[in-house]
């Protein structure tokens, strides 16, 4: 189900909802309640829960912000190493510079193609884009530089792949929810109360007063769902968190896409 559908479905049901018990609670309140003025406590305790949850609520989404940041940092770090891996190798015989390019773009294709939907399925990364990685830096490795460019080349090369798999262990480990369970108890139930306490100031079912209810109501819910949506560091669906290895390998991209 795409994010934008989720988002519309929850916005109405929850509208619908606040809508519903205003309705209810309209049919059942005395003929003689008095809705001229509200008690100034109750206005008092509905300020400061709104703006208690408004301050967790901003937390929440810059935790969440900030990881999505460093796991996208990550991916261009890692994609950028092995680009630079995959030019530095010019320096080689054609068969060895095929051979060093080739398994880039294989550890690159197998990255796109099968890691990426475990990781936006929520699943862990498959140990085979490890052991691709390994082969990688085995072969370098035990490439002998027969010329003095080789030798500049070849410690870069061997940094490169290092930063690569740095970056890999980061992007792997990091593909799990930021936020754990309590706080996103503590938000979904903050959003409840929060929601609840228009009821406490006595809502008619007035157009202008069911607007805002509606209009609050509908800003609490794309609020919870932004965050659930930056809780993924890599997305919920489709592989565009996997543009910078598209962009720099396209041809191992189209490989991938194959596959």
């Amino acid at each position: 189900m795409s994010e934008w559908l989720v988002l519309a479905t929850a916005m109405v049901l929850v509208c619908a909802l606040v809508f519903a018990f205003t309705a209810l609670r309209h049919r059942r309140v005395s003929p003689d309640e008095d809705t001229s003025e509200t008690p100034n406590v109750i206005e008092y305790m509905t300020m400061m829960v709104g703006v208690v949850y408004a301050i967790v609520l901003g937390l929440a989404i810059a935790g969440v912000w900030e990881a999505r940041g460093a796991a996208e940092d990550s991916v261009r770090r890692e994609a950028q190493a092995l680009y630079e891996v995959s030019q530095r190798a010019d320096v080689y015989p054609a068969a060895v510079r095929n051979r060093i390019r080739g398994e880039v773009d294989a550890y690159v294709a197998h990255t796109v193609a099968v890691d990426w939907p475990k990781l936006t399925a929520g699943e862990t990364a498959s140990a085979e884009g490890g052991e691709l990685l390994a082969k990688l830096r085995s072969d370098v490795t035990h490439q002998s530089p027969t010329t003095e460019l080789q030798a500049q080349a070849y410690q870069p090369l061997l940094d490169h792949i290092a930063i690569a798999d740095d970056a890999r262990h980061s992007r792997v480990q990091s593909d799990e929810s930021t936020l754990p369970d309590v706080v996103w108890f503590g938000l979904l139930t903050g959003g409840v109360v929060t929601i609840g306490l228009i009821f406490t100031l006595q809502i008619r079912r007035s157009s202008r007063e069911l607007l805002l209810a509606g209009m609050f109501t509908a800003l609490i819910v794309f609020l919870l769902f932004l965050v659930w949506s930056f809780d993924a560091p890599y997305g919920r669906e489709g592989i565009d968190s996997a543009s910078p290895f598209q962009e720099l390998f396209p041809r191992a991209a189209a490989m991938a896409a194959k596959a």
